[in-house]
């Protein structure tokens, strides 16, 4: 077993060696990567600032505990600031971070998840009327899943939190709205079925953040490659487009059927769609069909162990829970199943 003290060697030599000529003052910060607990930093901490004042250091205002962590992974990280008389004024002001809170409290207001177009108003190709009307439908079954992820939020959140980070229902929920600005905007500038529907992928992935964010910005970005501003949207593209949505959601994603992701709820989604309508079945009928296959997969997720991203160091943690992001998949299904049967 290493020492504290071997420990603390290691961690401040390679530091040292890279002091600046003639400084004196240093400011550290010492963080728990998630596992370590409190009190294995704390005797740590008393090797590495003995390690500090015998190179002949002050040390200003050190931070020891958890600020930036990664799930449960063991071990520790150490951050050295040499300082000079401007850096020891910014190292020493009071400041409100997610992962550090140093000093007064500081006024402030809450950021709004609005997106700033600094590239200016977009624009979109001339499209026809139907291809509008098209539109202005997308655009409604965008908000219609926006509102439900706005309303799951918690709940996707809590699932998240058994093997990730449990932000998961919170970039849901920015993405769809991200989606539904975009989608809106598209529609008041007359864009066509194919526009909107891209327009509210790529708001998706801007703002979603995250490997979810990515995918469901690639996943609507192909399914708008089939269909188009000229004319109005046939069932057989919508099927045509599921199919493609999936084909690049694994090749962005390399994931495959019992990885533990969404891709074990979009598989089954997409093959039960074309099966369906394959066999004559109204687009409604066979979405729906659909809908209840991939739910009834998310659900299954619960039997599995991650194999891809962030879950997979904690797959023991995730068993018996179903992967979030399969579970979001499987409501958005089933919220536009609602649509499309209000739509008829």
């Amino acid at each position: 077993m290493v020492s504290a003290g071997d420990l603390a060697t290691l961690l401040t030599d390679r530091l040292l060696a890279e002091r600046p000529v003639g400084t004196t003052r240093v400011g550290a910060l010492l963080n728990g990567l998630g596992a370590t607990k409190y009190e294995e930093l704390f005797v740590l901490w008393t090797q590495v600032s003995k390690r500090l004042e015998a190179a002949g250091l002050t040390i200003v205002d050190p931070e020891c505990g958890e600020y930036v962590t990664s799930l449960d992974m063991q071990g520790c990280s150490l951050t050295l600031v040499w300082l000079d008389e401007e850096l020891e004024t910014h190292w020493t002001a009071a400041c409100d971070t997610p992962v550090l809170r140093r000093g007064a409290a500081i006024a402030t207001e809450p950021a709004t998840d609005m997106i700033v177009n600094e590239d200016g108003t977009p624009s979109f190709a001339p499209a026809s009327e139907d291809s509008k009307a098209a539109g202005a439908c997308i655009a409604g079954l965008v908000s219609a899943i926006a509102e439900l992820l706005t309303e799951k939020e918690e709940e996707l959140g809590r699932l998240d939190t058994h093997a990730g980070d449990g932000d998961h229902g919170q970039g849901m929920r920015r993405g769809a709205l991200a989606a539904k600005q975009a989608a809106d905007v598209a529609v008041s500038m007359g864009a066509g079925a194919a526009s909107v529907l891209a327009a509210a992928g790529d708001a998706w992935a801007d703002r979603a953040g995250g490997t979810s964010g990515a995918i469901w910005g690639l996943l609507l970005r192909c399914w708008s490659a089939v269909l188009s501003d000229d004319v109005g949207i046939d069932d057989a593209a919508i099927v045509k487009g599921a199919r493609l949505a999936l084909d690049g959601v694994i090749r962005l994603g390399r994931a495959r059927l019992g990885d533990k992701t969404l891709v074990d709820a979009l598989v089954p989604f997409v093959e039960t769609l074309e099966r369906e309508f394959a066999a004559g079945k109204p687009l409604t009928e066979a979405w729906a069909t659909a809908a209840d296959a991939a739910k009834a997969a998310a659900e299954a997720t619960a039997s599995l162990m991650p194999k891809l991203g962030r879950a997979r160091p904690l797959a023991e943690k995730s068993l018996g829970h179903p992967d979030p992001g399969a579970i979001s998949l499987a409501m958005v299904a089933h919220v536009c199943t609602k649509f499309l049967a209000e739509r008829g």
